[in-house]
């Protein structure tokens, strides 16, 4: 029985040790090679820090990075991705939430990092890889660990923009892993285009299935997302078969018509997460790549990475404003609809929130007791043993078939003009009508206005007749703003805040 990440790492050395783990632009490790880096790591790690420490890593998305947490998770710690680029107030609080006693970083970052003031040991990954590997210290951490132990904190804001840290431990991806490669068919054979930051959760879905089949991790350079021949170049060039992206990075190829340029031959699978997948850009996909296999995936960091999947039927062809089930519950996980008096609902179009009990539940948020009780609570349904249930924030609701969607966020539901209105109710509307590539609709509440921000070729005039035969003349957008793309946060998603902040520097030049 698995009960350490790490038995993932030793079982695919020991059966290919001469394969490629991992790799990127200028760096490229065997899995014997990721061992004997990560173990090196990890002996100057557990000199230096307690069991169950921090681990925070200040370094860019590559190969070495995978190294470090390898060898984190070897000292018996958990790590954390710190990314380089945040704001330097954004590192500190999540350092100060940390307490972290040292921080790993490279060379070329050491300067930078002096800026913010941090008070512990700074550690240089190149130094760390030429540590002597201390066996019998390893040994005996890894013999007092247990699989509840973390292996990662990943920091999300939040609908309050103050960092949170997920905790998540080692038997939630485990889990999480083994029932992912099974249900979607991964083999050694499969080369993983990782696309995700590995501060968000998606990328843990590219590092531990790769690790657990012995297949090859090609980390796709960041800048290629905004160079689309580039990335499928590279696509191609890696022989990449398997995808598994935020939404926006998969609508970067199909929008700007990426496929015309160049089809990628050896993609056999593409998952999406993060986001609602537009229906136009997924069929984009799929009349390129017909025979691949096409998941949506949905779930927040603090249930491992995805609760649902819902496999796309070929032959299936899905209404537009209807959008894409989120599908079933993963195994070892429930998935339900509770209203807003904890009822559970199960007839179909009612709203309500999603809920998630199971394994896959993340031990809460380090060092914020508060918050975690808020979002980790007992279950309602259950009034005979302590189960812990995490309250997602997003709205659902059944079709008539028994399928689960996804409507929109908590956040988003908005009171306008007497009425409760769902925001993303508005957006699949929108998003439906020809012509129209991508939507976002935001409320902006000291002017009781909606936003409709859109990229496409219709006009506010044309957009607002087709919609008034869809959505009641109160849900229709009060403002239409049409813009070139959509501003895409690191993790992949719309930037909210961008767009608006767009619209109000345009206004005031006008």
């Amino acid at each position: 029985m698995v009960q350490n990440i790490l038995d993932y790492l030793e079982a695919s050395a020991a059966s290919c040790p001469g394969k490629t783990a991992y790799e990127d632009l200028e760096q490229s490790y065997t899995y014997e090679e990721a061992v004997e880096q990560a173990k090196r790591i990890g002996s100057a790690l557990l000199a230096v820090l307690p069991q169950n420490a921090p681990v925070p890593v200040l370094m860019e998305k590559r190969a070495q990075t995978l190294n470090v947490f390898m060898g984190a998770v070897y000292a018996g710690c958990f790590y954390t991705l710190v990314e380089p680029e945040q704001p330097a107030e954004r590192i500190r609080t999540i350092l100060e939430t940390l307490k972290a006693r040292i921080i790993v970083t490279t060379g070329e970052l050491s300067k930078p990092l002096e800026e913010l003031g941090f008070g512990g040991r700074v550690l240089l990954a190149e130094e760390l890889a030429f540590h002597e590997i201390d066996e019998e210290g390893l040994l005996r951490r890894r013999r007092t660990a247990c699989d509840t132990d973390p292996l990662y904190a990943i920091f999300t804001s939040g609908s309050t923009g103050v960092p949170k840290g997920v905790v998540v431990c080692h038997r939630s991806v485990i889990d999480f892993t083994e029932h992912f490669t099974r249900l979607f068919g991964f083999e050694r054979e499969d080369v993983i285009g990782g696309q995700a930051p590995f501060d968000f959760d998606v990328s843990v879905k590219d590092i531990y299935p790769s690790l657990k089949v012995g297949a090859t991790l090609e980390v796709i350079p960041k800048k290629y997302f905004s160079v689309p021949k580039k990335l499928l170049d590279f696509l191609d060039d890696r022989k990449v078969t398997s995808l598994t992206w935020a939404v926006s990075a998969l609508c970067v190829i199909s929008m700007l018509k990426g496929f015309r340029y160049k089809v990628p031959k050896r993609i056999r699978r593409v998952m999406f997460s993060g986001e609602v997948m537009p229906v136009k850009q997924l069929d984009y996909w799929r009349s390129y790549l017909p025979d691949a296999l096409y998941v949506n995936l949905y779930g927040p960091t603090e249930i491992t990475c995805n609760c649902t999947y819902y496999r796309i039927d070929r032959e299936r062809r899905f209404d537009g404003e209807e959008g894409i089930p989120i599908g079933t519950a993963f195994p070892n996980e429930r998935v339900f609809l509770l209203d807003e008096e904890d009822r559970l609902l199960t007839e179909p179009g009612r709203l309500g929130e999603i809920c998630v009990t199971g394994t896959a539940l993340a031990l809460g948020y380090y060092r914020d007791e508060e918050k975690t009780r808020l979002a980790f609570v007992q279950n309602p349904l259950n009034e005979c043993y302590p189960e812990l249930m995490y309250r997602t924030g997003d709205l659902g609701r059944y079709d008539a078939r028994g399928e689960l969607y996804y409507v929109t966020r908590k956040d988003f539901q908005i009171k306008h003009m007497g009425h409760r209105i769902e925001l993303g109710e508005i957006e699949a509307a929108f998003q439906a009508l020809p012509g129209i590539e991508r939507v976002c609709c935001i409320y902006d509440e000291p002017n009781t206005k909606i936003m409709g921000f859109y990229v496409g070729e219709p006009e506010a005039k044309e957009i607002i007749k087709q919609l008034t035969e869809r959505l009641p003349r109160f849900m229709i957008p009060n403002i239409f703003h049409k813009v070139e793309g959509m501003p895409i946060t690191k993790n992949g998603k719309i930037d909210r805040k961008a767009l608006m902040a767009e619209y109000q520097e345009k206004k005031t030049f006008q």
